[in-house]
């Protein structure tokens, strides 16, 4: 099996260093560059073909969500995850927009990073449990205003999930919902995927992206 080719992209050498240490010891993984902003990232990928850029939104001379259009419209094989300290609805829902793959927050794991990292080279898009959250709580906020979800779909959740639901709107983590009902956190994450059934809605990503083109959610 082929590594997973990776480039870092990254203004603090001390992150991308940080990256590099978390995955150094993965027998599936290879790092073949590194860069600091965005002319130094596409000087790269002059000569390297890599086949995930890990990107932060923050950069001098052009920020990752700038760098992510580009690479959309001129390289749409290269996957993009984000990795970011930024992760309110804004960067995010802007982030979709310009096709990243996947969205993380920077204090994730490294089982998370890399299950992030394997699931974009799958072709599937990866969003840690945080950033679903607000993802969701963004659309089912932005959606009462519309028909996408209607009183029906939000009759059909039961008292639990209805309190999971609010849980999600108010902003809660898994883990902080999990503690705050004494449920595990896999218990929560069933309890999310039954929710969004029954509103119809098949994964955060595929919701958001629907609100983002029919103008549920303005960016």
């Amino acid at each position: 099996m082929d590594k997973i080719k990776i480039i870092l992209v990254d203004d603090h050498l001390i992150v991308r260093d940080g990256i590099k240490s978390l995955l150094c010891d993965s027998s599936y993984i290879s790092i073949v560059g590194e860069a600091s902003d965005g002319y130094q990232l596409f000087e790269m990928l002059k000569t390297i073909s890599p086949d995930i850029i890990i990107l932060d939104i923050s950069l001098p001379k052009m920020s990752g969500i700038e760098i992510a259009k580009i690479l959309k419209a001129e390289k749409p094989e290269i996957k993009l995850l984000i990795l970011s300290m930024y992760t309110n609805e804004d960067f995010i829902f802007n982030a979709l927009k310009a096709g990243i793959k996947g969205y993380l927050p920077k204090n994730t794991t490294r089982k998370e990073l890399i299950e992030a990292i394997c699931q974009i080279k799958a072709g599937n898009e990866y969003f840690s449990g945080d950033i679903s959250n607000i993802m969701l709580k963004s659309y089912i906020k932005n959606a009462k205003k519309g028909t996408e979800i209607t009183s029906s779909n939000f009759e059909k959740l039961t008292e639990r999930e209805y309190e999971i639901l609010k849980l999600i709107l108010d902003g809660n983590t898994n883990p902080e919902i999990a503690e705050k009902l004494f449920i595990s956190i896999r218990t929560v994450e069933t309890h999310k995927n039954n929710i969004m059934l029954k509103l119809e809605i098949k994964s955060v990503v595929d919701l958001v992206k629907y609100a983002i083109k029919n103008k549920i959610i303005e960016i």
